[in-house]
């Protein structure tokens, strides 16, 4: 479960830098207030939670596909 979390907010923050580099809009910012309000600090610092998990993914077994060999 924790995994889909962190991969969804990923999704959400590749596209929100995807805006950045086309576009120069920064849709959390938009969204929460500024890149200095207190909500879009948060949504950043669980974007880069989730990159830290995501970090594992790289380096664990899955263990169903284990299972079935």
């Amino acid at each position: 479960m924790f995994d889909k979390i962190a991969l969804a907010l990923l999704v959400i923050g590749g596209l929100n830098w995807g805006l950045v580099g086309i576009f120069s809009f920064d849709l959390v910012a938009w969204l929460f207030g500024g890149t200095g309000a207190i909500l879009s600090r948060v949504v950043y610092v669980l974007v880069a939670l989730s990159a830290i998990w995501c970090i594992t993914l790289l380096f664990r077994r899955d263990s169903l596909v284990e299972s079935r060999t």
